[in-house]
């Protein structure tokens, strides 16, 4: 199997999987990887995670220009921010996950950390998770905020909207964006209880062991 095939079957089974356990649904959510040629591929717009044809996903060459199969997702501007300034990332995934969006709605929310520090899982796929203000759908000017972080994030949350995740490859991506989700829904369990986070010492040690930037 190629490496373009096998990237298309990898991205149709990880869309599924991440619809039918309810991290994303409707029409809503995308994903993109980079070949080692250097070109893409995206899932199209207007297309259900759960039900994607690997013959039909987005290809894109190493200028974001549609190369062949369906139209591509109107969340470029996301995708091609990460890649631009971030040369290590392989893989970017965007979803509308319940306890995230919900968790950027709320005013208590750190916007340069979203994700309050509960366990160590989420410190080393995520690092520190920056809140970006509200875009409207396909609006470049979310590429152009992502840009304005100059790669020092690997994760943004859209208010209102939902997480990007940006990782060295689709897997990684995959499982970082599942961390941000898991890691939102106890901080909404836990918000108002006083729950007993990871100290100061503790979270420069596990960003120091797993070389996370924070």
């Amino acid at each position: 199997m190629s490496e373009q095939s096998k990237a298309r079957e990898d991205i149709c089974k990880i869309a599924k999987s991440l619809f039918d356990r309810g991290l994303t649904c409707g029409a809503s959510g995308n994903i993109s990887v980079r070949l080692s040629d250097g070109s893409f591929l995206v899932t199209p717009t207007g297309s259900s995670m759960g039900f994607l044809d690997p013959a039909r996903i987005s290809h894109l060459s190493e200028k974001m220009e549609f190369l062949d199969g369906d139209k591509p997702t109107k969340e470029i501007p996301l995708h091609s921010a990460f890649y631009d300034t971030r040369t290590q990332t392989g893989a970017v995934v965007h979803l509308h996950s319940t306890h995230s969006v919900a968790l950027s709605m709320l005013p208590g929310t750190d916007p340069d950390n979203v994700l309050p520090p509960l366990t160590p899982y989420s410190i080393m796929r995520l690092g520190r998770v920056k809140l970006l203000p509200f875009f409207m759908p396909g609006d470049s000017a979310m590429g152009a905020a992502i840009r304005g972080l100059a790669g020092k994030r690997s994760a943004v949350l859209l208010a209102n909207h939902g997480p990007v995740v940006a990782g060295k490859d689709l897997w990684a991506a995959t499982y970082a964006i599942e961390e941000l989700e898991e890691t939102a829904k106890l901080s909404l369990l836990t918000r108002g209880l006083s729950p007993v986070g990871l100290p100061e010492e503790t979270i420069q040690q596990v960003a120091k062991t797993f070389d996370v930037d924070w």
